[in-house]
């Protein structure tokens, strides 16, 4: 009984390290990535997008980001300017 109690915990114990260890890798790359600021004339390859910040509630321009990876599968880190959500009608 004891046995098996141990063999369950040992289990446990390594999927969890196993988890955080991917966890750890995904927001690792993400910090490691240099960060580009985006003009008019920036060249785009969007393959897939991994995250989008959210946007200030301001009224006027605020930085966004975007990361994403390109047809090559590396990630990029794009930061730019939107309209902030904090802006009234009347």
């Amino acid at each position: 009984m004891k046995i098996s109690r141990m063999a369950l915990l040992l289990v446990l114990a390594t999927a969890g390290v196993q988890a955080h260890a991917d966890e750890n890798e995904i927001t690792g790359n993400a910090s490691q990535t240099p960060v580009e600021n985006y003009t008019y004339s920036t060249k785009l390859d969007i393959d897939k997008v991994i995250t989008v910040t959210d946007i200030a509630d301001q009224c006027g321009p605020v930085p966004a980001q975007m990361t994403y990876e390109d047809s090559h599968g590396q990630r990029h880190v794009l930061q730019y300017q939107v309209m902030g959500t904090g802006c009234s009608n009347g």
